[in-house]
């Protein structure tokens, strides 16, 4: 399977931006996407809103990679589903990405992301399961109590991950199993 964190990475970045401490969001000082909470958490100490602003673009993939990215296990993901899971475990929590997985897969919501789920996403159509995830990933940001505030960056930042996410599982390869192994003796099969 194609490793697209890079990929992934880049559409967070650009939904997520700078340095902002907006008092209608939750998560106050982010950087980069990264709250004061999460900076705290992985430093293992308090930090204030000066240490979120020099937050190092080094230090901010190396949280992406290891707390999200790792978290809704996006290298064993389909191009595609791979970006939307990223970008929702970023915005709202791994928790809340893995139990949208598992409403889109007819798993039980519980948030542990199992071996058979995986497979169930790994032979899904890539470009089907985008689209019901960001369906249900905009109900989901509808119910929120910041929907009203933040409703027209949510509605832009779904429409462009949507579209990205479409176009990887366009570039992506065909999954093993449906590649043939020689197309004229397959066509010679099919005639018998």
């Amino acid at each position: 399977m194609r490793h697209n964190f890079d990929e992934c990475l880049s559409l967070v970045l650009r939904a997520e931006g700078g340095f902002t401490d907006q008092a209608a969001d939750p998560g106050g000082a982010t950087n980069m996407g990264i709250t004061r909470a999460t900076l705290a958490g992985v430093r293992g100490h308090a930090v204030s809103k000066a240490d979120v602003r020099a937050l190092t673009r080094a230090e901010a993939v190396e949280i992406y990679r290891t707390i999200y990215w790792a978290a809704v296990r996006g290298d064993e993901l389909p191009a595609g589903v791979d970006a939307v899971m990223f970008d929702h475990a970023v915005n709202s929590g791994p928790k809340a990405a893995i139990r949208t997985l598992q409403g889109a897969l007819g798993f039980k919501q519980d948030a542990i992301l199992s071996r058979r789920c995986l497979r169930a996403a790994q032979a899904a159509d890539p470009a089907a399961l985008v689209r019901g995830l960001c369906t249900a990933r905009m109900n989901f940001l509808k119910r929120l109590s910041t929907w009203l505030v933040f409703r027209h960056g949510w509605c832009a930042r779904m429409e462009t991950l949507e579209r990205a996410a479409l176009a990887l599982c366009a570039q992506a390869p065909p999954p093993a199993a449906a590649i043939t192994q020689d197309p004229s003796r397959a066509t010679a099969q099919n005639v018998r």
